[in-house]
């Protein structure tokens, strides 16, 4: 990785009223780097020269409708009031080396831009409210800022220039540089999705309450629980390149076998970056009793013929739609009798989660009615005493099913997690909602109320569900379920 000569950059981002400022202040350099400083004839030099690669003629991104459409949403829930919505500023991963910059959820559902440091800002009207896109500009050649500055633009790209920025998402654009004081200035009442600039909350800190910018997060939160056509289009399209990482993964198990669980997070996540952005959220890939460990994402086990994968994971498209799936496979191919057994379980307790997704039903039915199953066959099995009704009333299936059977699933993976409980979980389901359907059995490796075959084995099955006007559509349909066709289709694969 080459080194920026000035990678330190407020004192190399100089705005057009900073002239004075730049020869009071002159960049500063790396301590070790290799050049001592800018000699005044190469300064000169790197101001000129260079072709005019402004961008003419832009189409809108395609979701500028749809982001058109929430915001006049927000403007009319919050009428009269400035509202400010940033994405959020690079983090320190290690010195001078950040990590890839993700937009808020919030900021990108609102704009469909995902560059750092804009802030989308509501001003109230009359007829309700103007939306401006405040970003950084192109970087400066007059001041050096584009190569001296290690944000600049030689070092990590080209931005849009904000003429181009206003006609790619249909909001007019301005510097960001001069966001803060415009923001100390206000006047009337404002509110602010809090956690991601702390400029900006600084610039307003006299101006909101906790109280106020926490009804903003909740509308916003909530607002999101029902997709649109285009939201839809892409959970579809996060599902599709996910089950492609899933057959990828199969094909190389044998690989997987020779090293670690990190082969298949390593194979998953070059499908996620090929076809998408990133993958939505850190791979779980559980081999053997680590399929016990719900969030288990260090994916440094073994991976042994005869035990199970539990693969969860999925791909985030460009717009930041995830997919959230999971199958558990026999990495040998073919399920032992008693992994069988708990898979096939836990298949009958998702089928009828699946079922129970329906519109006008309630949130809670599939969660319900998959627990139901559990409960059944944990008494069936003699693990629990029943009947079933007093181990729900009890919850004691709950020590081997652990989790809730499902969420909200969009630009986030546990996505509307700010929404109000009698708007999810205690709501009712409406077309457009999409939901992750992902019941469970996991037996610990050291459970002693178990007999010993069962120690070790974890089963999770999951799959995407979009609530439709006449009933569901499983968006993971692509990917086989029952246990019989994982085997045939696993075959397939290997062939």
């Amino acid at each position: 990785m080459s080194e920026a000569l000035n990678p330190e950059t407020p004192e190399a981002v100089l705005d057009d009223d900073a002239d004075q400022a730049e020869e009071e202040k002159p960049l500063k350099q790396r301590k070790n780097g290799l050049y001592p400083g800018v000699s005044d004839e190469l300064a000169e030099s790197m101001k000129s020269g260079w072709a005019d690669t402004e961008l003419h003629g832009l189409e809108p991104i395609p979701q500028a409708a749809y982001t058109a459409a929430r915001r006049a949403a927000l403007s009319a829930r919050f009428p009269g009031e400035r509202l400010v919505i940033p994405a959020g500023n690079l983090k320190t991963r290690s010195n001078d080396t950040e990590y890839p910059f993700r937009a808020s959820v919030d900021y990108a559902y609102l704009t469909g831009n995902l560059t750092e440091d804009g802030v989308l800002v509501l001003e109230p009207t009359s007829g309700g409210h103007k939306a401006t896109i405040y970003l950084l500009p192109r970087s400066d050649r007059e001041n050096g800022e584009f190569w001296l500055s290690g944000q600049g633009e030689l070092w990590v790209g080209r931005r849009h220039s904000l003429t181009e920025a206003g006609q790619l998402y249909g909001i007019p654009a301005s510097d960001v540089r001069e966001l803060t004081d415009a923001l100390r200035e206000a006047t009337g009442p404002v509110r602010v999705v809090r956690g991601y600039d702390a400029g900006v909350e600084a610039a307003l800190t006299d101006k909101v309450t906790a109280e106020r910018d926490e009804e903003l997060r909740v509308f916003l939160s909530e607002a999101r629980l029902v997709k649109d056509e285009f939201e839809a289009g892409e959970l579809q399209k996060a599902v599709d390149s996910t089950v492609r990482g899933f057959e990828d993964v199969v094909k190389v198990l044998d690989k997987a076998e020779a090293t670690s669980e990190r082969y298949i997070e390593g194979t998953f996540f070059l499908r996620a970056r090929v076809e998408g952005n990133d993958v939505g959220y850190g791979s779980i890939c559980a081999a053997g009793p680590h399929a016990c460990t719900l969030h288990w994402v260090r994916n440094d086990g073994p991976v042994r013929s005869g035990d199970l994968l539990l693969l969860d994971a999925g791909v985030e498209t460009h717009t930041l739609y995830t997919a959230d799936v999971t199958r558990t496979l026999p990495i040998n191919g073919t399920y032992s009798e008693i992994q069988k057994k708990i898979y096939d379980a836990v298949y009958e307790a998702q089928e009828a989660g699946i079922a129970a997704v329906q519109p006008g039903g309630k949130y809670r039915d599939f969660h319900d009615a998959s627990q139901r199953v559990l409960a059944r066959k944990l008494v069936e099995w003699g693990l629990v005493e029943g009947p079933v009704e007093r181990v729900l009333e009890l919850g004691l299936q709950r020590r081997w099913t652990l989790h809730g059977t499902g969420h909200m699933l969009g630009m986030d993976v546990h996505d509307c997690a700010a929404a109000r409980t009698e708007t999810y979980v205690d709501g009712t389901l409406e077309p457009g909602m999409c939901l992750t359907v992902e019941p469970g059995l996991y037996f610990q490796a050291d459970d002693l109320t178990v007999p010993e075959e069962y120690r070790g084995i974890g089963v999770r099955i999951e799959d995407d569900i979009l609530v439709t006007e006449n009933g569901h559509r499983n968006l993971s349909a692509g990917l086989p379920r029952r246990s019989d066709e994982v085997e045939a289709w696993m075959a397939s694969l290997k062939g």
